[in-house]
């Protein structure tokens, strides 16, 4: 069974509903044990980083999460679930976050420029994903396909191996990483169409 952590602060039933769609079994949880004995854990996220560091902890739900990632089950974090990994973020003020990944989440900066037309903030909408290197989560995905993205904040690695997929939205940004166990992406796989399912479905099927 998936698992998918919920902190008030996910589009759940969006995810869920796209796990059902690929037939695979996910239910949204915060229970421990659940989450424990699950194949399989989602972090969705939307909202502010603050806010979900908040619930993460005021639900006791820190130590499953990271318990889940040192055991090596198949992780993945979707959106701010990917930020959430990272050690500290600045949206409204620094905060820390879960420390599992070396690097800090910042905001794009205002002004910035494609074309001569000014890119708005939020990034939002379909942008294009390269791939930097192999991953069973993005298996049968073309390189340079479109994914569904909404996002004021991107997640700077500081070694840049972890980048699985990157995008470019005024500067270039890791859209997606990949250690050990640990996938996760900036981009909706639940509101990406065919493509965003197909990453669900190899998620489904790591091991």
């Amino acid at each position: 069974m998936i698992a998918i952590v919920d902190y008030d602060m996910g589009n759940l039933r969006s995810v869920a509903k796209a796990f059902e769609k690929i037939g695979a079994s996910a239910k949204a949880t915060r229970d421990p044990d659940a989450i424990k004995n699950a194949s399989h854990v989602v972090l969705p996220g939307v909202g502010a980083f603050r806010d979900c560091m908040r619930n993460l902890t005021e639900y006791g739900l820190v130590d499953p999460v990271v318990r889940s990632i040192e055991s090596g089950k198949p992780f993945l974090g979707i959106c701010l679930g990917l930020q959430l990994l990272f050690e500290e973020g600045f949206e409204f003020g620094r905060h820390k976050g879960l420390g599992i990944i070396k690097g800090k989440v910042v905001r794009f900066q205002s002004g910035m420029e494609s074309d001569g037309a000014e890119l708005k903030i939020p990034h939002m909408g379909w942008n294009s994903v390269k791939m930097e290197k192999q991953s069973p989560l993005m298996k049968g995905v073309p390189d340079n396909s479109f994914f569904y993205f909404v996002h004021s904040y991107y997640a700077a690695p500081d070694d840049p191996s972890v980048t699985l997929t990157t995008t470019g939205y005024g500067v270039t940004f890791t859209s997606g990483i990949a250690k050990d166990n640990i996938v996760a992406c900036q981009f909706h796989p639940e509101k990406s169409q065919r493509l965003g399912l197909r990453v669900l479905k190899n998620f489904s099927e790591m091991r």
